[in-house]
């Protein structure tokens, strides 16, 4: 339900706010609306002025909107109304109704990075942990406790941030990805990732191969948070308890009691805990779990991370008024620019269409961020307000983008598109969104699975 409620929230919010795009446009135009509606379905509230002004209407189903303009295309209209209606707009007039929903999506995730650098964001600090042999990074030369400064010239202020970077910057196609660092001498360098190219379309594999992860300090094996109904909870373990040894082991870290945890999945496991200075003797056997190809074990059971040493690992960072502005803007070009290369790449097959997300990865990461805080939360629905823009002007019939290309081609012939050509074309192009939509639901579901 959790997942469920911020994922309407974010659909909700986004879809009307394209949709307010185009009404607010053709109202400038001075096209007539009927009626703009938050929902779908069911009318379950309505506000109208009066009998001759637009109908403000909010419905049962909350996951979109529409605006329903006066057309002679979709029913008849009084002689009044017929200077107001929409297909007897001038094409500059119509072309501007169109394009101002997926612009006010672009616009919103300006609005939205510019509140998230306002306000600040608090993220792990970019300070980079024990270096794997084999991998990218080491080949680049970079250094436990090197941190993160700028990829590409573009500053990085948390750790999310500089990975972000570096991935979209593979994933656009760069061969190499300039990161700036400073060492632990506070000396000023720079390391070059050489990105092979069968690696610069499969996020997944990069991310292994890569060989980069945050810094994270000795923790202790103490428990923090334990999960309903799972093996911790079963077993006795209680917030705070001290895991002392497992199965005559001592355990010393908190990422040793994790790996011990892990290699054994289903295995009867006898521990001894202090707890409140007092040693007992338990039993646990972890879940078994399939991830990504192997069996893993899990208790059901975090980490007790003490507050200052959390902190210490932590950097929030805001920007004043008109800075915030400016890196807004560039934030959103980015990420628009990085949507567009890899739905170009995906579609000539340069790309795996395992970076599709359907609705449900949507909602997992819309109950994730909001999670995380009202500002990862901002920033989560600036990301899906650029892809929500950019898919809709793609030239393909149905979507934004498909009728701007029919009046693009009205502009050069000097006459619209034939209606028979229209629907046929209109055909075509729900055809490739419902193909789309099942195969985006399909990988969806097998997540789900993995």
């Amino acid at each position: 339900m959790h997942t469920l409620f911020y994922f309407i929230i974010a659909i909700g919010v986004l879809v009307s706010f394209h949709e307010f795009g185009h009404f607010w446009v053709a109202r400038k135009v001075g096209v007539k609306v009927l009626r703009f509606s938050v929902g779908f379905g069911r009318v379950i509230g309505s506000y109208r002025k009066t009998p001759d002004s637009t109908e403000y209407v909010l419905s049962a189903i909350p996951l979109g909107g529409y605006v329903k303009m006066v057309d002679e295309r979709e029913g008849e209209v009084s002689s009044k109304d017929l200077a107001h209606a929409f297909n007897r707009q001038s094409l500059s007039a119509r072309a501007a109704i169109v394009a101002a929903g997926p612009l006010f999506n672009l616009m919103l995730a300006v609005l939205l990075f510019w509140a998230v650098l306002l306000i600040g964001e608090t993220g792990l600090r970019p300070i980079v942990g024990p270096i794997a042999q084999g991998t990218l990074a080491e080949t680049a030369e970079f250094e436990e406790g090197e941190e993160i400064v700028a990829v590409n010239k573009q500053a990085t202020a948390n750790w999310n941030e500089a990975m972000e970077m570096i991935f979209s910057s593979a994933l656009e196609g760069q061969g190499s990805v300039d990161v700036s660092v400073k060492t632990r001498d506070e000396i000023s360098a720079t390391r070059i990732l050489t990105i092979p190219k069968e690696l610069r379309s499969e996020p997944e594999q990069l991310f292994e191969k890569l060989g980069l992860r945050p810094w994270v300090p000795v923790i202790k094996p103490v428990i923090g948070k334990v999960l309903a109904g799972k093996a911790a909870e079963q077993a006795g373990l209680k917030t705070g308890d001290l895991i002392v040894s497992a199965d005559g082991e001592a355990i010393q870290t908190w990422m040793q009691w994790v790996k011990y945890v892990q290699t054994h999945a289903g295995v009867l496991i006898k521990l001894s805990v202090e707890r409140q200075g007092v040693l007992l003797h338990l039993e646990i056997t972890p879940e078994k779990v399939f991830e990504q190809g192997e069996t893993l074990g899990k208790i059901g059971a975090g980490v007790d991370v003490p507050e200052d040493l959390l902190k210490s690992l932590q950097v929030t960072h805001s920007l004043a008024l008109w800075p915030a502005l400016t890196k807004a803007f560039s934030r959103t070009l980015f990420y628009s620019s990085a949507t567009l290369k890899m739905m170009a790449k995906m579609l000539i097959g340069q790309a795996s269409v395992k970076n599709l997300s359907g609705p449900i990865s949507i909602a997992q990461f819309a109950g994730l961020s909001a999670d995380q805080g009202f500002v990862e939360f901002l920033s989560f629905l600036a990301k899906v307000s650029i892809s929500l823009g950019v898919l809709n002007l793609l030239p393909i019939p149905v979507l934004d983008g498909g009728h701007l290309l029919f009046y693009a081609i009205e502009a050069v012939k000097g006459s619209p598109v034939s209606e028979k050509v229209q629907i046929l074309l209109q055909q075509v192009g729900i055809f490739l969104l419902v193909s789309l939509m099942v195969l985006a639901m399909f990988l969806d579901i097998e997540r789900l699975f993995q």
